[in-house]
């Protein structure tokens, strides 16, 4: 296996050849957010028949009175000291939006990332182990069906069955229910946060809140992982080792677990670290349907209202972890394969 510096080492270099890219994200969205139509100073200063005074006031505010050359200078200097700006919607500095909504979205995210993983993986192997027949065929169909409906669609489904119908699920009104009380703001997740303070029944509360937004974004992206598990299960069941092992008389779960798993699931990494990254920033439509309180929503709304410095700082925190998992797929590939040169 490879050693520990030898991970830091690649890692630091990785982390260091991503801050170009960074840049050229910080760059983009503050000129792209620059040729929006409509004036946000207008927005912000109670509608079209505000005066000219109170508007140029608010330009002054939100540094719209410079050029944009000047604006770009300062921005950057102020992400460098890391400072993204003050929302004009919410009145806090995007910083702090981000910190507080930030957990509700990777709690989302992981969880929705974990429950896809559970059943792609097995269907990829068992579609893999019949190539052809009836199950391959549904399996297929499950995956294609996954990706046709859309994920407002499927959430709003899985609300009027469980909610409307059964009525086994709780109403989808945001991360806890309105008449319970939040658990101190220890991680943010509460998953983590009810169980610190021995709170189960809001743990099972917070749990029962996030089953259906969860499984609505684990059927979209059901069908990438569970395709590139057959694929690679496909592969690795017609290599030599497998053949061989199957003649030595191996147990069949063996051969399939340890022989083939392992061997495929390098592909299955790297399709569920760009799924990840994907969930992340794709998930609007999911917190809006739901009521989550997450950075996607939080984006959105800014994006109505011209509020520049929360899209400018969602855009950079999204770039951000799309290299913090791409770093941690690096990783994860050397403690799956030792054979992966780390130099």
């Amino acid at each position: 296996m490879a050693s520990a510096s030898g991970i830091a080492r690649r890692t630091g270099r990785r982390f260091l050849s991503s801050l170009p890219a960074l840049l050229g994200v910080l760059v983009f969205t503050f000129l792209l957010m620059r040729v929006l139509p409509g004036d946000p100073a207008v927005f912000f200063a109670s509608g079209p028949n505000a005066g000219k005074a109170e508007i140029e006031e608010i330009r002054r505010q939100m540094g719209l009175d410079k050029p944009v050359p000047e604006q770009l200078v300062r921005y950057l200097g102020d992400v460098a000291q890391g400072q993204l700006g003050r929302s004009m919607t919410t009145g806090q500095p995007v910083l702090t939006d981000l910190r507080q909504r930030l957990p509700a979205s990777l709690e989302l995210t992981f969880t929705a990332l974990v429950i896809a993983l559970l059943l792609a993986i097995p269907l990829g192997i068992a579609a893999a182990l019949r190539p052809g027949s009836v199950v391959d065929h549904a399996v297929r169909f499950l995956c294609a069906l996954g990706v046709c409906v859309p994920t407002f669609v499927s959430g709003l489904l899985l609300i009027y069955v469980f909610y409307y119908l059964l009525g086994i699920a709780p109403d989808p009104t945001g991360r806890v229910d309105v008449f319970a009380a939040s658990p101190p703001d220890i991680t943010g997740f509460l998953l983590i946060d009810f169980p610190l303070v021995g709170d189960w029944e809001g743990f099972r509360a917070a749990a029962g809140q996030l089953v259906l937004p969860a499984l609505t974004m684990a059927l979209f992206v059901l069908a990438p992982l569970a395709r590139i598990t057959r694929a690679a299960m496909l592969s690795v069941l017609g290599s030599d080792f497998i053949r061989t092992a199957r003649s030595l008389g191996l147990p069949r779960r063996r051969v399939i677990v340890t022989y083939g798993l392992r061997n495929a699931i390098l592909p299955v990494l790297t399709i569920a670290g760009i799924v990840f990254s994907t969930m992340l920033g794709a998930n609007v439509l999911v917190e809006k349907v739901f009521s989550w309180p997450g950075v996607a929503s939080y984006a959105l709304d800014a994006l109505l209202a011209s509020d520049y410095a929360p899209v400018q700082g969602f855009v950079l925190l999204m770039a951000s972890l799309f290299v913090v998992v791409n770093l941690t797929v690096d990783v994860l590939y050397g403690l799956a394969d030792p054979r992966v040169s780390i130099e």
